[in-house]
């Protein structure tokens, strides 16, 4: 997205979608090394349609983000992904700068 969107926008996005009814997944920077593009706590939102709010790269890994988290919804589980200059995993999905990015995902369950 071309939007930069504060952490509390994802936050009451995630609120929204669920009160809507949709399946949501929350990925959160958890820890970075090098020349990463999100600091430590940036966060995406998926809704199960493949719709999103947030970064947690800029762009460079969001594609890969959000499978996972498609696949995670339907599950209670976090899933913690990493993806570094040395992965051939980076590569793939565009994180070429130099650096590692570990980012947890986490299905959102209503209250």
């Amino acid at each position: 997205m071309s939007e930069t969107f504060t952490d509390d926008q994802v936050l009451e996005q995630a609120a929204a979608w669920l009160a809507g009814g949709h399946k949501v997944a929350l990925a959160t920077v958890i820890e970075t090394w090098g020349s990463a593009p999100r600091p430590v706590g940036s966060q995406l939102v998926i809704r199960d349609d493949t719709a999103f709010t947030g970064s947690v790269s800029g762009g460079c890994i969001e594609g890969d983000v959000i499978t996972r988290a498609l696949d995670l919804m339907e599950g209670d589980a976090p899933e913690i992904l990493e993806y570094g200059v040395s992965d051939a995993m980076a590569w793939e999905v565009g994180l070429a700068c130099g650096g590692r990015i570990r980012v947890l995902v986490e299905p959102v369950k209503g209250v």
